[in-house]
């Protein structure tokens, strides 16, 4: 999980501006978990068409591990729900139909927004924010944001592999204290990080208006 949200700069294969991924995203978001147009067969190929974009960015950055781990869970997510979906019946259809629907609508901009932070830098990010003129009571926390949730997943590896070594997870011996040692520590970290982010944008001059256009530059 870390990996699929941290930067790589070495595979990041097709180069795209970040206000172009942000216009991906928001496209496929809009079509697939908004289900627009969700009765019309056009809408309906589009937004199946937008949820393979992801799966060609990754292998234009060749991470294949990633590009089948995706692209199998999408193509069997969209082969339960056009073929055997409409043979079902009764509660076993429901129940699938949540799992299938509700993922098959997720997972496209997850995986774009998981693509974006993997291959755009925080310094583009603020370009490209710069460029559009965004205000920076906007564009500072969100360049804090995307450094954010990789530090936290990483984090949260590490005081997984912590409780392991101490048999506190599931079915172990000390599974009543798996929410106590794990959540407070995350929750602690969470907020440790997201203060030392914000100071470290502040202490980059990220707040004043003539740095952030020679950043930028």
């Amino acid at each position: 999980m870390a990996q699929l949200l941290s930067t790589d700069l070495t595979n990041r294969g097709l180069v795209l501006d970040p206000r172009s991924k942000l216009t991906l995203m928001l496209s496929i978001v809009f079509f697939t978990m908004g289900g627009v147009g969700s009765d019309i067969k056009a809408v309906i190929l589009i937004s199946k068409l937008l949820g393979l974009i992801p799966i060609i960015l990754l292998l234009t950055a060749k991470q294949w591990k990633k590009t089948l781990a995706y692209g199998g869970a999408y193509a069997v997510l969209m082969l339960l729900s056009l073929e055997l979906l409409p043979v079902l019946d009764g509660g076993i259809k429901i129940i699938l139909s949540i799992c299938c629907i509700g993922v098959l609508r997720f997972m496209p901009g997850l995986i774009m927004g998981a693509y974006i932070l993997s291959s755009t830098t925080v310094s583009e990010f603020i370009a490209a924010f710069h460029r559009m003129h965004i205000p920076n009571q906007i564009t500072i926390p969100l360049s804090v944001m995307f450094r954010f949730f990789p530090t936290v997943t990483e984090e949260m590896e590490a005081i997984n592999s912590a409780m392991e070594m101490r048999d506190i997870r599931f079915f172990g011996k000390n599974a009543g204290k798996l929410i106590e040692y794990r959540l407070i520590p995350l929750l602690v970290c969470s907020v440790n990080i997201g203060q030392e982010l914000s100071a470290a944008a502040l202490t980059r001059g990220l707040c004043a208006e003539k740095n952030v256009q020679i950043y930028a530059t």
